[in-house]
């Protein structure tokens, strides 16, 4: 399957709602984290002991993922602001997000998503009254698969698999897709 934006042919991960069966299967230490409802940043800002820091990788207008641009509704050959950052635990990388923002979504005073620098999108999303979020997606990621590689860059070791989630968000009914990936070290440190 080719991969929009990447002019590459890697395989994209499965994304899927968590069934019982699925929970069960669930790696111990992500599974309290996969599925956990509510806001990552504020999570990890108790987990941290304000240690906490966004470190942004990469932002733009870029060709979203084929199943990113599915999910949002989009044509596939349409851009998206794609925000790409490391969620940091005393200085250690324990998350991979990546923010995928459609073109009418930033409009009015949503266009301060694509400034948002070293400040978390997760404080901006759960301040807004109107935020309206789908249920959870969660995925196993390997190597060879874009979100992995992304994810696993700065790692002196590379995992065999990582897991993700993903959410659609809607602010005022406009739609964002925001990926989660969780890196070896949350489970290490937590």
């Amino acid at each position: 399957m080719t991969q929009t934006g990447f002019g590459s042919h890697q395989r994209e991960p499965h994304w899927h709602s968590p069934d019982a069966a699925e929970r069960r299967r669930l790696p111990a230490p992500w599974a309290a984290w996969l599925l956990d409802q509510g806001s990552l940043t504020r999570r990890l800002l108790a987990a941290c002991h304000g240690r906490f820091r966004v470190q942004p990788l990469a932002q733009g207008w870029r060709r979203p993922l084929l199943n990113e641009a599915q999910a949002l509704g989009m044509r596939p050959e349409r851009h998206a602001f794609v925000r790409e950052v490391h969620l940091l635990c005393d200085g250690r990388p324990w998350v991979y997000a990546r923010s995928v923002i459609p073109p009418q979504t930033l409009r009015g005073d949503r266009r301060r998503l694509t400034r948002l620098g070293d400040k978390p999108l997760g404080a901006v999303l759960f301040a807004d009254p109107g935020l309206r979020r789908s249920p959870l997606q969660v995925a196993c990621l390997r190597p060879g698969q874009r979100l992995f590689d992304a994810a696993c860059a700065p790692l002196a070791e590379e995992p065999a698999s990582i897991w993700g989630r993903r959410s659609l968000f809607q602010l005022g009914g406009h739609p964002l897709l925001v990926n989660e990936i969780f890196l070896p070290a949350l489970a290490e440190d937590t």
